[in-house]
């Protein structure tokens, strides 16, 4: 008999099968995928890093789900959420040109530390996104934009298969689906919750305010959000 693959190399292998994806997207749009991007080498020094030191077990953990990588954070890193500064930090790899939403990732970083740390936030949590890879539109300018998954009709219906098939994917690793959580209490949440609905998935779907929404526009409540992530988090039963 096999031994079984721990969480780390469940989550390196999926990513080394994100590298091979070719999806024909809607004329205007396109993937960031930096599995197979230029700095697809650094990317992966990092990510292996990152989950060799926090992942390196074959413990069951309950899933925390963002909507489409940014196309200058995540989509660059492969690292769901992580800052670049924190990042090097943590796998000691100076990490060029890459950059992600200070506000997002800092609000994040807070409610990990208050969980109790890195340590103990990845033991019992797994970052990732409804959808996977980046996406950019082209918009009337020329220039390439961020874009969510569920922005446009005919992209959400090309992705929507590519979208099922990784989140199953990602739940073979052993993830708790008890409950999931929705990063993206708008149309995130919605289209999860149908997804959820359709296919069971998860038993509880549980909607957090994005922390974007939270600094740009809340950033006087930050304090009552963070309490209402650490709530919910340290709340693993229905």
């Amino acid at each position: 008999m096999s031994e079984k693959k721990t969480f780390a190399e469940q989550i390196l292998q999926f990513n080394e099968i994100l590298a091979q994806v070719s999806l024909d997207l809607p004329s205007g749009y396109k993937f960031i995928n930096p599995f197979a991007g230029d700095q697809r080498d650094q990317v992966k020094r990092v990510t292996t890093a990152f989950y060799s030191k926090y992942y390196n077990d074959t413990c069951p953990r309950r899933l925390i789900l963002g909507s489409s990588p940014a196309r200058r954070g995540t989509a660059i890193t492969g690292v769901p959420f992580e800052d670049a500064k924190h990042l090097q930090s943590e796998t000691g790899i100076f990490i060029d040109k890459f950059y992600i939403n200070k506000s997002s990732s800092g609000f994040l970083f807070d409610v990990i530390r208050e969980y109790g740390g890195c340590k103990k936030f990845y033991s019992d949590f797994y970052m990732n996104f409804v959808c996977p890879l980046g996406i950019v539109r082209t918009n009337n300018k020329g220039h390439e934009v961020n874009c969510n998954y569920y922005e446009n009709k005919r992209l959400q219906e090309t992705l929507y298969q590519f979208i099922i098939n990784k989140l199953c994917d990602q739940i073979s690793f052993g993830i708790d689906t008890t409950i999931c959580y929705c990063i993206g209490s708008g149309e995130n949440y919605s289209f999860l919750a149908k997804l959820n609905n359709k296919y069971n998935l998860f038993a509880e779907l549980i909607p957090l305010e994005h922390p974007r929404f939270i600094m740009q526009y809340n950033s006087k409540r930050k304090d009552e959000f963070l309490q209402k992530y650490l709530s919910v988090l340290r709340t693993p039963t229905i």
